[in-house]
């Protein structure tokens, strides 16, 4: 059976406000001290942190908004986030609210009655429900993937990664392109990731390119859908996905109608995801680095905590890796 507290107390033979100031970083003598270690390591003892942080001034715990955890995505992200938080003493609670914006605004607000430190918020977009909420609570807010200019935010240069894979499209010889991205209440992927990709077409393919915009959702089954229709209306030589899912779903959908990539279609996506990697042919695709944003989260969440300068805005680098899914025309 687990020791508790008071167990260990009576143990040492102190009272509990002295174990209790021991484990919270409270001046106890010498003495104490190490009977108070000498007992909690022979027990195994392991401190309830979140019991501790809900009495304490300041906790250690910072909570973590996702919209899915189904993700490649959002769980690099997370094991960055938890990596750094473990290695400064703090631990993450994480509220998964499977894309549900009433449920993201409810963990807001929950998050706030368990008296976390502060809150890391992986948000498709940012309502004034949101920014409500987050000046409500009175604790700091990281936002991670979007920006807003009242939050202090981490983003991924996801108008370079459009730039980069419009760019390297045109180099390739692409001129009847087909893009499939997603709505824009999503502005990272659905606005800025498009308009880099716009932008580089404007500037390399001059007005001898023929794209083509669809609509879908981050889900592969509906990207699915999208592509059938594509395939049966348009003979793109090129698709990209605004995501590497969507460009999965592309090549699934090809592969089920006998059309050869990249012989006879070329598909390319964005994110980096580990799969890409490992699937034939290999997919062309622009890798986000979400471990590490995890991790510089974390720091920036804890720098707002401790009453550290935090840049309002960071944004990081992403790096195109061309593969085999892209052929030259």
């Amino acid at each position: 059976m687990n020791k508790t507290i008071s167990d260990i107390a009576q143990l040492a033979g102190v009272a509990k406000s002295t174990v209790s100031r021991f484990l919270n970083g409270g001046s106890v003598s010498e003495d104490t001290r190490q009977k108070i270690e000498r007992i909690i390591k022979q027990y195994n003892y392991v401190p309830n942190t979140f019991a501790q942080s809900l009495k304490a001034k300041k906790t250690s715990i910072i909570g973590t908004v996702v919209p899915r955890l189904d993700s490649f995505a959002t769980s690099q992200t997370l094991i960055g986030i938890d990596e750094e938080l473990r290695n400064n003493q703090y631990q993450m609670l994480i509220a998964n609210t499977s894309q549900d914006m009433d449920r993201e605004i409810d963990a807001i607000y929950d998050f706030a009655r368990q008296k976390v430190s502060g809150i890391i918020l992986l948000a498709a977009e940012v309502t004034e429900a949101h920014l409500k909420a987050v000046e409500e609570i009175g604790i700091p807010v990281l936002l991670v993937g979007q920006q807003h200019e009242r939050l202090h935010s981490l983003v991924h240069n996801d108008d370079q990664a459009g730039y980069e894979m419009g760019k390297h499209v045109v180099e390739k010889g692409h001129r009847q392109i087909v893009y499939i991205g997603v709505t824009e209440k999503d502005q990272a992927v659905g606005i800025h990731r498009r308009q880099g990709f716009q932008r580089a077409i404007a500037e390399y393919g001059g007005g001898g390119c023929d794209v083509t915009y669809y609509e879908t959702s981050f889900k592969m089954s509906e990207a699915i859908v999208t592509a059938e229709a594509i395939l049966r209306d348009h003979k793109p030589t090129i698709i990209v996905g605004a995501t590497d899912n969507i460009a999965l779903g592309v090549m699934k959908t090809a592969f089920s109608n006998k059309v050869r990539i990249p012989h006879e279609l070329s598909v390319a996506g964005f994110g980096g995801y580990d799969i890409t990697e490992m699937i034939h042919p290999a997919l062309t695709t622009v890798k986000f680095h979400y471990l590490q944003a995890g991790k510089l989260a974390a720091s920036h969440m804890i720098r707002q905590v401790t009453g550290e300068p935090v840049e309002k805005r960071t944004i990081l680098d992403v790096e195109l890796i061309p593969r085999e899914s892209v052929d030259n025309v």
